[in-house]
């Protein structure tokens, strides 16, 4: 793939939104993303990142983040710089294709589309666990964990309910749900 190439393929997919400095840099901003397409000085390696989230915002995650990186992100990596985890894409120019290039980018929008969520499921999926496997140990039943926690949220421990009771159902509406999908697989 040669860097015109490149500039043909980026107009085909993002038509005007493409802002483009050839030989070496390409940049498309939406109001959902931004995504920067670079080669390096002597035009060999291509990479293409996108802004996922200020670093600060990922730190509570980088560990699932790394095993994301090792376990699913496929050719797609993500990366910090510059105080904002990126997704990262980085390769020889030579061995990249059109058809590359748009998987790719594809993948990248879906990190950026994702942001930290996935890694904050998986966080919330685990503390739930905790909570549950700590209630069956009490010899608690689901009814009588739902009631714990409902009594932890009037007495704030669980946080501010200040918002009024429509919110309070719809937060204890939600940890029910968890619990009933993940008591039966949890042992205590």
């Amino acid at each position: 793939m040669t860097p015109q190439d490149l500039t043909t393929l980026l107009t085909a997919r993002f038509g005007d939104r493409l802002q483009a400095s050839p030989p070496d840099a390409w940049q498309v901003e939406t109001d959902a993303f931004r995504l920067l397409v670079l080669l390096s000085a002597n035009q060999s390696w291509l990479r293409i990142l996108v802004p996922i989230v200020p670093a600060p915002t990922a730190q509570p995650f980088m560990g699932q983040i790394l095993e994301a990186n090792f376990d699913l992100t496929q050719d797609t990596r993500y990366a910090l710089h510059q105080d904002v985890l990126w997704g990262v894409f980085q390769q020889a120019i030579a061995e990249v294709s059109p058809t590359v290039v748009n998987q790719v980018i594809d993948r990248l929008l879906v990190l950026k589309q994702e942001g930290i969520d996935p890694f904050f499921n998986v966080l919330v999926d685990t503390q739930i666990r905790q909570i549950i496997r700590m209630a069956k140990r009490q010899g608690q039943t689901l009814e009588e964990t739902l009631k714990t926690l409902d009594r932890f949220y009037s007495e704030g421990m669980m946080g501010d309910m200040a918002l009024g009771d429509a919110y309070k159902d719809q937060v204890l509406a939600a940890w029910q749900r968890q619990l009933e999908r993940l008591w039966p697989e949890v042992e205590a």
